[in-house]
């Protein structure tokens, strides 16, 4: 503890008081010694590997995953299985740069049901200098079959196998340079900023800075919205929306509401001032690939409408906003969402030949809140404990999300500050929606940003980020760049120069 203490000082002295210098480089030695001499209680050490530049290859193979690992830089990478339980098996990997360390620890998210460790991630990480780390969250597979009679793999997955890792990547780092970490930060979208949430309510002391990305914290509840939407879709054959009918839906929308902001850009500014009806694109003769017949306006209505408890009037979830078509296909194709469709399958009914049609609220609802416990959903607007040391909780959602109701972030935004007041939040959290930006990327606006840097710079700067700038790429250049802006803000053109450049751009009020 003492020789720690004097380490710590040493890089404190060195480092300075931002303690942006890399530290010195660790041996090959080194890294395979840590298999003896890291001590983690309830894990085991399965692997210690020293791994020389561009060398690794992915468990699995995964095109994405070789492409990354060709230009990483030599690293420790250290396997460990997590047993917090009986019946628990959480694999999780630290990868340690040996050279370039940036003294700092990020950990990453899992999309969905988890089910494998997020080498691409992980690799983004350690180029930038992290100590890195990602879990499968105790299960291997992209499905909800694992939690079939088994509770505890059910809280590995919810909450414990990322807290667990955390506790032992930092203590791995610690390990190996002789000093803990002195910033840890998560990183997650989808269900990687359920996890994001979980964390900042859960454990407050686990990371200094966390981002949520398209956050699924209120899971449970928003598979009633989109299990509804492929519901909705099946109820006959004449319900269906087939594909080909979401771009005249899609130009609908637009028509109606792009030029709410005062600027006609193919975005949708702010889908919440948006009061579009499909029943504008009714046909008006026979059925056409740009009209919607009757049941297909009544399944469209249903899509963009939230859900509401029978019982107690009371809303369940958002719908999706006015923008979102071109991605309905996932959630109101052929096949119905597969992560929720599980949730029911899996978790809550227990019964993989369970069938979505099915789904009925004023049954199912209190089933499936009694089946989540507080497991899978992380709807606390209570963050004082992580906010009091610091903490920063960067939250962004695309408002042309398809997968988790862009809403919900709103909602949750102000709940937090309907808690802890807007001095508080306004210190501590914030969040930007992104006009056009589909589920976590993607769609017709702007939606390549960094928010890990955003984020460093706040946590370590004491900057709150005041805009954000976004990119839409196409041909291997920025085509048009946009600022994201902190809710309730948005982005209000100047009045002159070009519409695809964000410096003619400003954030105000809606």
């Amino acid at each position: 503890m003492r020789m720690a203490a004097v380490t710590a000082l040493v890089c404190a002295l060195l480092c300075g008081a931002a303690g942006h210098a890399e530290s010195p480089a660790v041996s090959a030695a080194a890294c395979e010694r840590l298999s003896r001499s890291l001590s983690l209680p309830g894990t085991t050490v399965s692997l210690t590997q020293f791994v020389p530049a561009g060398s690794f290859v992915p468990p699995g193979g995964g095109t994405a995953a070789a492409r990354a690992s060709a230009s990483l830089p030599s690293f420790c990478r250290v396997a460990l299985r997590i047993a917090p339980s009986s019946d628990s098996d959480i694999r999780s990997e630290i990868w340690l740069p040996v050279a370039g360390w940036n003294g700092k620890f990020l950990q990453v998210g899992n999309g969905a049901w988890g089910g494998s460790i997020q080498y691409v991630a992980l690799g983004d990480a350690l180029r930038r200098g992290y100590a890195a780390a990602s879990t499968d969250t105790g299960h291997t597979g992209t499905d909800a079959s694992f939690a079939m009679g088994h509770p505890e793999k059910l809280i590995d997955f919810g909450y414990r196998s990322v807290h667990e890792t955390a506790a032992d990547g930092q203590a791995a780092a610690a390990t190996l340079y002789g000093v803990r970490p002195r910033l840890s930060y998560f990183n997650g979208c989808s269900g990687g900023g359920r996890m994001s949430f979980m964390e900042a309510q859960r454990f407050p002391d686990d990371f200094d800075g966390i981002i949520a990305g398209a956050p699924g914290y209120n899971r449970t509840d928003v598979a009633f919205q989109t299990l509804g939407m492929a519901q909705a879709t099946h109820v006959s054959p004449e319900s269906f929306i087939p594909a080909g009918k979401y771009s005249a839906l899609h130009q609908a929308a637009l028509d109606k509401c792009d030029a709410l902001d005062g600027l006609k850009d193919d975005l949708i500014a702010d889908p919440t001032k948006c009061q579009f009806d499909p029943a504008a694109l009714e046909c008006k003769g026979g059925d056409g690939p740009g009209c919607l017949t009757g049941p297909q306006v009544v399944a469209a209505r249903r899509i963009y409408a939230p859900v509401i408890d029978p019982k107690t009037g009371a809303q369940i979830s958002s719908g999706l906003e006015p923008g979102s078509e071109l991605q309905w296909g996932s959630v109101a194709g052929n096949e119905p969402h597969s992560m929720y469709n599980d949730l029911l399958r899996f978790v809550v009914m227990r019964d993989r030949n369970w069938d979505f049609r099915t789904l009925d609220a004023s049954r199912q609802l209190e089933l499936a809140r009694k089946a989540d416990n507080g497991v899978l959903s992380a709807t606390s607007t209570e963050l004082t404990p992580f906010v009091r040391r610091g903490g920063k909780l960067l939250i962004y959602h695309g408002w042309a999300d398809q997968n988790i109701p862009p809403r919900e972030s709103v909602n949750y935004y102000n709940g937090v500050v309907k808690t802890m007041g807007r001095e508080k939040v306004d210190d501590a959290v914030r969040l930007f929606m992104v006009p056009g930006m589909g589920h976590c990327g993607g769609g017709d606006g702007p939606n390549e940003f960094d928010m890990l840097a955003v984020l460093e710079h706040w946590r370590e700067d004491g900057k709150a980020p005041s805009e954000i700038l976004a990119s839409q790429v196409g041909g291997g250049h920025a085509s048009r760049t946009r600022p994201l802006c902190p809710y309730p803000q948005i982005a209000k053109y100047r009045g002159a120069g070009s519409i695809d450049r964000a410096e003619n751009f400003v954030c105000g009020d809606r």
